[in-house]
Parts: structure tokens; sequence; C-alpha cells
């Protein structure tokens, strides 16, 4: 499981940092890749990636500022121009809105899609769990923006105990369909009355990795609940120390808001996106020294960067 940024600029796209979109890949967990925002120039950016479009079956959508969602008509439009591979239906998860923006610049363009496009629309009284499968669930909720914004919070369902094949040998039991027995909790008696305890040879369930991915906001409470003990919160720092006001006017956060969010929520690590264009190289080191001050386990990310979950 890894999270790629494809764009990490605010507002508008700059030599360093595109505008905002990022992916979590899944292809071991589930053989998907899912997108949160999608903001101009995301196709070109994934054409820096070994992204596949077609692997793309899932978007959310945080709000429908340019910024985050002026890339989708035309992301939607080349992930059908895969010929050669499999053509697979997608999901869409945005506000009230999405579906509208997307079918009218669709047809006016004159854009056909040899796929189907599911609308999942939701406003402030139908937030919450948007969705479950056997292996995650992702849960809603709005935020403090200028526009509905939401942020999400992805959790994957615990993992199953692994067998001790090894041990099962070890123990006299044949290879064979005992252990699928054993690695399904049954226990298994051999032959010479031996009894196999299947709890004995496999390990406990592991926990499932909790990713908080919130959209534009100033600091609120909704931030906090999303993150609470994630393994990784993505968060906005478009604005750096001493920049509260602007960053109340703007509907926004500075780094040291999201490095408190990160520190009230009790996550592991905080990635800081949405970076405004006016800071360099140098003011970026600032801003993950001053975020450290509060929460150590900082760090302000790049586009194209990749991280391991």
């Amino acid at each position: 499981m890894e999270l790629q940024f494809l764009g990490t600029g605010a507002g508008q796209p700059a030599k360093a940092r595109n505008v905002s979109s990022l992916v979590l890949k899944l292809l071991n967990e589930i053989d998907q890749v899912w997108m949160f925002d999608c903001g101009e120039g995301t196709q070109r950016q994934i054409l820096e990636t070994t992204i596949k479009p077609r692997k793309v079956r899932k978007i959310f959508i945080t709000h429908l500022h340019g910024d985050h969602v002026l890339g989708l008509p035309g992301f939607l439009a080349s992930r059908s121009f895969q010929a050669s591979e499999e053509q697979t239906d997608l999901d869409l998860y945005g506000p009230v809105g999405i579906r509208s923006m997307v079918l009218t610049t669709l047809k006016l363009s004159g854009t056909r899609l040899p796929y189907r496009i599911y609308f999942h629309e939701f406003d402030a009284h139908s937030l919450g769990k948007i969705l479950e499968t056997d292996k995650f669930t992702v849960y809603a909720e709005k935020l403090d923006h200028t526009i509905f914004c939401v942020g999400y919070r992805v959790v994957q369902k615990d993992l199953e105990g692994t067998l001790d094949a090894e041990k099962l040998k070890a123990a006299g039991l044949p290879f064979g369909p005992l252990f699928g027995k054993v690695k399904n909790g049954q226990d298994v008696v051999l032959e010479d009355g031996t009894k196999i305890i299947a709890k004995d040879y496999v390990s406990a369930p592991r926990k499932g990795k909790v990713l908080a991915i919130l959209g534009d906001t100033r600091k609120c409470h909704a931030s906090v609940r999303l993150a609470l003990g994630a393994d990784i919160l993505v968060h906005e720092s478009t604005y750096g120390r001493g920049d509260e006001r602007l960053a109340r006017n703007h509907g926004h956060s500075t780094n040291m808001q999201a490095a408190q969010v990160a520190k009230d929520a009790s996550a592991k690590r905080l990635l800081m996106n949405h970076i405004s264009a006016r800071f360099l190289a140098r003011d970026v080191r600032q801003l993950e020294a001053d975020a450290r001050s509060i929460f150590e386990n900082s760090k302000v990310v790049w586009d194209l960067e990749e991280v391991e979950i």
C-alpha cells in the first residue's frame, strides 16, 4: 500500500508543484488504484509514474474548486484511450454537483466513454460511511472551507493471521487440504491421535492501516476526528507560521495548525501538501522544521513523491 502525490500545490500550477491530486495504490491488496482529487494537469503527471489509468477504479473528490476537479474531464477521456487494455468501470464520489459537471463537460465536448461511471454524490446531510467493501471502509466528514468540502478516512479492515507452515510440518501435518483447515481456524487430529490446535499455528490478526486524506480546511474538530489514530494524515498547509489570520480568511490552514491536528489526533505521520507557490525550496525546509516543533513526524511532500504505508 503506497501513496503517490501527483500534485501538491495550492490554487494554480507552479514550476515545482502541480495542483491537487494524489493516489492510493492498493495493487497488492485489491489490484486497484484510488484517486483523491484531480486538479488540472493530473493526466500529464500520471505519465511520469507507473500508474495505469484503467487501474484507477475509484475517484474521491473533496470539493468543487477548480484546482481539485478541473483535471477530471481530461483524465476520464484519456482513460478511455487505453484501447489495447481492458476497459474497467469507475466509481466517482464527491459533493452534489460533480455528476452535472462531468456529464455536461463530456456531452459538450462530444466525448464518449467505453466504460461506465457510477456517481455517488453527497451533501452535508448524507455523510458518514460512504463505502464499505470486504477489505476497506471509507468515511467522509464536512470540513471548514469557503465552500462545501470534505475529508476522507480510509480504514483497512484487520488482516487475517498468517499460517506458520514450517511449524505445522514439524508437528507432522502433511502438506495439503489440512493446512487450509488449520488456516481457517479448524483443529485437526492426526492419524496417531496428535491434536493440532489451529490457534497455535496461526498468528493473531494484524490491525489494518488508517489514512486521513483531507480537502482544504481551516483547523477544525472534524479534521481531528477523521485523523484519530491514523497511520498517515494528509493535511493541507497552504500557509506558514504567523499566517493564521490569512489562512482563516481564505479557508485554509498553516503548517503549525496541521501539526497541531496531527498531535491532537495522535496520528503517526503527518504529510503536508497544498503548499502555496510563494514558498521556495528553502522555505519548505523551514515549514517542516516549524511543524516538527509541534509534531515531530511531519513532512512536506513534493510532486510524484511516493510514501510507503
